[in-house]
């Protein structure tokens, strides 16, 4: 493995984290963003990367024209997965002009789909098209790059009163799930703590010359929500139920993650679109970039309790 640097942007995120992790691993130099506000709130994944080897830590705000400008210098491959911090079109625009400038080779970009641009009537989703927005200006620079799409993170299941993926425990220690989402279309999912890091460490070994302008949907399996239900009753061995019904909102959330939630409810539990659109599939291609991916049985029996146990729940015991 080259000592070649490689930067990520939002590092204590799942996805930028689990990269961290395996390319420090392999030998990268990782330049890795995080955000101030972040590294006080999320301090055991901060403290995690700084002791892993070949990390170096850059912490401040990606609204920081300094901090951007000099963010990429030396480097030639990057991973970008920017979140609602601001305003993420022109952070993500600002980002890609900097590792054009400090002419990074490689820029993996995690992007997500605009479903209004495909004709069908379908709504836009607000967090996800300033990403479709920020990929195609990435590809009008020329900035060789790759833009992976993430399916449903298994991590969003939790049995606290959340909105979408509230697992939620019920009087005889069964679980039931209750989401907009039709019980027998399938959706794609991916445990991006586990996969996301060897799956984009694949795309860079192979290099622009094979990804670049390429969309990759990045997920390993496709479940319904019945099967999804089935995986967590196999892995927790309790009874699991999925209920089709609207989304519950019980606890405060932002303005933002509200139209969010609403745009998700009218796109895939009323319109029953695809979850990449129809130009994207999943998993065979992100199988051919890593083929140990953890489903979602094995996150369910390992992974959730000890998610579950940390939130200071304690129905596992």
């Amino acid at each position: 493995m080259t000592n070649q640097t490689l930067v990520i942007v939002n590092t204590t995120g799942r996805q930028g984290a689990s990269l961290a992790r395996v390319a420090s691993a392999v030998g990268y130099n990782v330049r890795a963003h995080i955000t101030t506000k972040l590294s006080e709130k999320d301090g055991a994944v901060a403290k995690e990367l700084r002791q892993l080897q070949n990390i170096e830590l850059v912490e401040g705000s990606l609204e920081d024209e300094k901090l951007i400008s000099t963010l990429f210098l030396g480097a030639r491959r990057a991973f970008i997965n920017t979140i609602s911090w601001g305003d993420e079109v022109a952070i993500g625009k600002a980002l890609a002009n900097a590792a054009k400038k400090a002419g990074v080779q490689h820029y993996v970009y995690s992007s997500m789909p605009d479903h209004a641009v495909f004709g069908k009537g379908w709504p836009s989703l607000p967090l996800w098209s300033c990403k479709f927005t920020v990929e195609n200006y990435i590809r009008q620079i020329g900035l060789p790059a790759t833009f992976v799409y993430t399916g449903i993170y298994n991590n969003n299941f939790t049995s606290l009163p959340y909105p979408l993926f509230c697992m939620k425990l019920q009087p005889d220690g069964s679980f039931q799930w209750t989401a907009p989402f039709h019980p027998d279309k399938p959706l794609p999912w991916l445990d991006a703590e586990h996969d996301v890091g060897p799956a984009v460490i694949q795309i860079l070994k192979d290099g622009p010359q094979k990804w670049s302008g390429h969309r990759i949907g990045l997920a390993y399996q496709l479940l319904t929500p019945r099967q999804v239900c089935k995986a967590f009753a196999r892995g927790l061995n309790r009874p699991c139920t999925y209920k089709r019904g609207a989304i519950t909102v019980e606890v405060p959330i932002p303005s933002g993650y509200r139209s969010q939630l609403e745009g998700i409810e009218e796109l895939f539990g009323k319109r029953e679109a695809p979850y990449f659109g129809p130009d994207i599939e999943a998993p065979a291609e992100a199988l051919r970039l890593w083929e140990g991916y953890r489903g979602m049985e094995e996150y369910a029996r390992e992974v959730f309790p000890l998610e579950e146990a940390a939130n200071g729940l304690t129905w596992m015991h």
